[in-house]
């Protein structure tokens, strides 16, 4: 049996003979890029096995594809050592197809059902649009922070990207210079999104989540949920985390003192800022998993089609999943729009001698994994290495088992020994009753003691 010698190519099926739920690939590749579909050869081997009723399929198959998808593709009659087969060449479609009201798309070597967000994104991309340039119904400009824009402003303006002119301009303005309003003056999703009073009014997963885990993920110790508006998003997310779940371990060069996020700041920045800017927000909310070990940041959205980590660390364009939304943020100096954002954070762990992040396509967004490696050699040199900021002399040899807001309370009440736990808990920006907690732990370690009476005594670290 002669074979067909076919390129290695996704955009190619074979079928042995005609079935006509095979209109659903047809509509697959139509609504993707292309391909071809040969009947009368057997799928693998690619052995032209021929059809009997060519001549029919041949008159048939036009008619069907048009009555069922509307368009047209090239049907032919071809021949190899006696044997009949036909090749349909499927076009891509610049509009959607359905299949009895199914759109189908094909995506590798698979066909898909497109349905929920992901069919909403395809339409809207096939119409020549994106979700953060939809209109929200109902939106006024009574809806946007003024505090937001001028933010925004600010930091544009230190960016060197926004004029020193537009300081004091009106929302309104700032507004349609970035095409935020439509041009029957509705307010985009992009809009509220960035700089809204309150985007959870409008979307539910407008949230930054974070978590430190012990062991497993069953394990929470402490979260957080960040909500509010994208422009400002970064930079809280960025300080809760300094502030509570990532350490910065001390060093001196002579007399000066000097504190290094174990994760480089500006990389770390360029991460977040990533996950926040290309985020499906019609789906559920960012989520940061915090280990001893590793951290774990996943945002809702797979990676661009035909994109992976190497392609990401590379040279590769700017394919941002919500261009207002982007376009924004590089105004304001928070990303990149030349598809640098990834080489950026290549270096910066590169420079510091750290593991590069590991990045993938997860369920149904993206997964970024950070090794915790200074993290880890603190904890196995007795303790963060005798001291977190500032600190602790001689080390916290007695258990190397503490989180860091345990580490930071006992640095906390090193430097305010009269501290009461309402302090603590405000000064390191620790839930009430978390502060308790983690106290109480301290006090069953023997770590910490209270001396004096309740009101008028003080702590001491017991090292």
């Amino acid at each position: 049996m002669e074979k067909l010698h076919l390129p290695e190519n996704q955009n190619i099926e074979c079928k042995e003979s005609w079935k006509d739920e095979y209109l659903k690939w047809i509509c697959g590749f139509a609504n993707a890029q292309g391909g071809h579909i040969y009947i009368g050869v057997v799928d693998g081997s690619h052995e032209i096995s021929g059809v009997e009723n060519s001549k029919r399929l041949l008159e048939d198959l036009p008619n069907k594809i048009v009555t069922n998808l509307g368009i047209i593709a090239d049907v032919n009659l071809l021949q190899e050592d006696g044997r009949d087969y036909i090749e349909i060449n499927v076009k891509p479609s610049n509009i959607p197809i359905s299949y009895k009201g199914v759109y189908h798309y094909r995506s590798g070597s698979t066909k898909q059902e497109l349905k929920g967000t992901a069919l909403q994104n395809f339409l809207l991309k096939k119409l020549g649009k994106t979700w953060d340039d939809v209109a929200v119904e109902n939106a006024t400009l009574e809806d946007i922070d003024r505090t937001s824009i001028e933010y925004f402003l600010k930091k544009g303006i230190e960016a060197q990207r926004i004029p020193i002119g537009m300081a004091t301009a009106p929302t309104e303005e700032v507004l349609r210079s970035l095409q935020l309003i439509d041009e029957e003056n509705h307010i985009k999703t992009a809009a509220i999104l960035l700089f809204g009073k309150n985007p959870l009014r409008y979307f539910h997963s407008v949230e930054f989540k974070i978590g430190r885990f012990g062991k497993n993920e069953a394990d929470l110790i402490i979260q957080d949920i960040i909500e509010g508006n994208l422009i400002q998003m970064g930079d809280k997310v960025f300080d809760v985390l300094m502030a509570k779940y990532l350490v910065s371990p001390v060093s001196f060069e002579g007399m000066q003192r000097y504190e290094t996020l174990e994760i480089p700041k500006e990389a770390l920045r360029e991460i977040l800022y990533n996950a926040i800017a290309h985020k499906n927000y019609m789906g559920p909310a960012i989520q940061m998993h915090v280990y001893d070990d590793k951290i774990e940041l996943w945002n809702d959205g797979n990676l661009p089609e035909g994109f992976n980590e190497e392609i990401l660390y590379g040279n590769h364009p700017s394919v941002p999943r919500n261009p207002n939304i982007a376009k924004a943020m590089f105004m304001a100096g928070f990303i990149d729009t030349w598809g640098r954002g990834y080489k950026k954070i290549f270096e910066g762990f590169e420079k510091r001698g750290l593991p590069i992040p590991k990045v993938r396509d997860f369920f149904s967004g993206t997964q970024i994994i950070i090794e915790r490696t200074v993290f880890q050699s603190l904890n196995a040199n007795g303790g963060l290495n005798g001291g977190l900021n500032g600190g602790l002399n001689g080390g916290l040899n007695k258990s190397n088992e503490l989180t860091e807001i345990e580490l930071r309370i006992l640095q906390y009440i090193k430097s305010n020994p009269r501290t009461t736990i309402k302090k603590v808990s405000e000064a390191l920006k620790v839930g009430k009753r978390t502060t308790e907690r983690m106290i109480a732990n301290l006090r069953e370690k023997n770590l910490i003691i209270k001396e004096g009476s309740k009101k008028r005594g003080s702590w001491k670290i017991n090292l």
